[in-house]
């Protein structure tokens, strides 16, 4: 229930209000980062294990965030509650490990209550925090500060340009991590082979093509009432004219029959010799099926053959396949 009349023009400020100070947070952070933002990154390329992140409240939830951000860019990485750490949930972490532990007041009870045994362990802890003063700088090796001047709640209660801060330090870190690895287009995509960018960078031509009885081809004196009873069967509005060794001679088209009818020509009398078209557009089975495509939009067609070194049918790849696939 609505304590008073909804006011558009009110809730419209409100909100340009709080982009305002969070934009205002994330400036200030940016000069920030220094010495110990460096101390951090070289701390985690050492880890031979993962980086632990933790967090309470809200913290945590940007800490769930900033694990699977470390996680999806090279470095292994896992969330860890502190309270259910304290219950047994420690034991996920390891000596080899790197604890990053969020709290804006550092003074997480929580939170507080693991870190004299993480020190016990040896684990390095990184601390993520609004106060350089807390309990949770003290028990810290590197302190990254990401304090704000205030929060976007204008009662100054909700977490919002703290945990903002959070978010953009944790972000902050991962591609500056990422960039030290030497981490590439090839290796995102590896870490997600469900997404748009893995299918593009992770799916090969040999994935896609159809090869065997699926392939329409014919022999260089085939009739051409053969050849188009060969494109009609197999549905990929063409045919490949190879010789004895499968070595492609050339190929016909749907386009091509069009241009034939056109010029009057007397199409009983012809073979597929005579119709094919000498140099047909190629590709490798181990090409990425995005370059497949490229080349397709390049030449204004929608089949590409799939040849071996030495010019051997393998298959043939279409736009069709390429869509069912999600390639494009």
């Amino acid at each position: 229930m609505l304590s008073k009349p909804f006011a558009a023009d009110r809730a419209i400020a409100i909100g340009r209000a709080a982009l305002d100070v969070e934009s205002r947070a994330l400036a200030d952070l940016a000069p920030r980062l220094g010495d110990a933002f460096a101390h951090a990154v070289q701390r985690v390329l050492a880890c031979s294990g993962r980086v632990a992140v933790m967090g309470m409240g809200k913290s945590g939830h940007v800490g769930r965030k900033i694990a699977a951000t470390l996680a999806s860019t090279g470095t292994p990485a896992l969330f860890v509650h502190p309270a259910e750490a304290a219950h047994g949930d420690l034991g996920m972490v390891t000596a080899s490990d790197v604890v990053l532990a969020l709290s804006n007041s550092g003074e997480s009870d929580e939170l507080n209550a693991i870190l004299p045994v993480l020190k016990r362990l040896g684990v390095p802890i990184l601390a993520m925090t609004g106060r350089a003063g807390s309990s949770l700088a003290a028990h810290a090796d590197v302190v990254l500060d990401s304090a704000v001047a205030e929060e976007a709640c204008p009662l100054q209660l909700a977490p919002t340009a703290s945990t903002t801060a959070q978010m953009a330090l944790g972000d902050a870190l991962a591609v500056a991590l990422l960039d030290a690895r030497g981490f590439k287009a090839e290796d995102f995509a590896r870490s997600h082979p469900g997404g748009a960018l893995g299918r593009k960078l992770l799916t090969h031509v040999r994935d896609l093509m159809r090869s065997g009885d699926a392939l329409p081809r014919v022999a260089a004196g085939t009739t051409f009432t053969d050849l188009m009873r060969e494109m009609s069967a197999k549905a990929l509005g063409m045919a490949v004219v190879v010789d004895a060794d499968d070595r492609v001679q050339g190929i016909f088209t749907d386009g091509d029959l069009r241009r034939l009818i056109e010029q009057g020509r007397d199409l009983r009398a012809l073979t597929a010799a005579e119709v094919a078209h000498p140099r047909p557009r190629t590709v490798g089975p181990d090409a990425l099926a995005v370059d497949a495509a490229d080349l397709m939009e390049a030449a204004r067609i929608t089949v590409v053959l799939v040849v071996d070194a030495d010019q051997r049918l393998l298959g043939a790849i279409s736009i069709n396949d390429l869509m069912r696939a999600k390639v494009i």
